[in-house]
């Protein structure tokens, strides 16, 4: 079609009403090199567009990195509070509190962070409870194990799977091989330490709105 408008030196559209009723080029080998040139073309026009993003991208990560150094155990007690504030099981006022800090996610890098603020303050990796939540359509033991390795925690803690039923018009895109499910991770009987938790939170929202206000903290 556009070599055919770049010929007659018309619009695409004006080309298009007068060969809309011819069937497609049937020659796989034809519509394949159209294919190649077009993504040469492409790679041409924004290959140094991509080299130079991922250089920006790798040096705002470089900048990221060196922010962080040694851990000290406030900056895990401030770094647990805030992921279990955003993700974890909360109290409401129709649902006490039952002792338990249960946190869900999808990213082992989140979950490794929780888990070391929680060894910080006293619960070992094996006290804890770990069961994945995932789809009919994956293999929930096969994800267990993959998780198991991602958190460096024995098998043997994991519980039984958690069956989300499939609905075949979804349009998610967690699917195929990467996919692992949601895993949730308990630790039984602390409820000190929701109230800890609870504690930081509100210090936290305390100062960050005296400071915000311009008042001596």
């Amino acid at each position: 079609m556009p070599d055919i408008a770049s010929r007659l030196g018309v619009a695409r559209s004006t080309a298009f009403q007068w060969v809309r009723h011819i069937p497609l080029d049937s020659d796989v080998g034809a519509a394949e090199r159209r294919r190649a040139h077009s993504r040469a073309m492409t790679d041409a026009r924004w290959g140094t567009h991509r080299v130079q993003t991922a250089q920006r991208r790798q040096g705002a990560r470089d900048v990221g990195q060196a922010v962080v150094e040694e851990l000290t155990e406030r900056d895990l007690a401030l770094l647990g509070a805030v992921i279990f504030w955003c993700e974890g099981t909360k109290e409401k006022p129709w649902r006490a509190n039952d002792g338990r800090v249960t946190i869900t996610n999808t990213d082992p890098r989140l979950l490794r962070i929780f888990i070391r603020f929680l060894e910080s303050v006293g619960v070992s990796r094996s006290e804890l409870s770990y069961r994945v939540s995932i789809h009919e359509t994956a293999d929930p033991d096969e994800a267990a194990r993959w998780w198991a390795a991602e958190l460096d925690v024995p098998l043997e803690c994991f519980r039984k799977a958690t069956m989300k039923r499939h609905r075949p018009t979804s349009t998610r895109h967690n699917q195929g091989e990467g996919y692992h499910g949601c895993l949730v991770v308990t630790a039984r009987r602390r409820r000190e330490l929701y109230w800890r938790i609870e504690g930081i939170i509100d210090e936290l929202d305390r100062r960050t709105g005296a400071a915000s206000a311009g008042e001596p903290r």
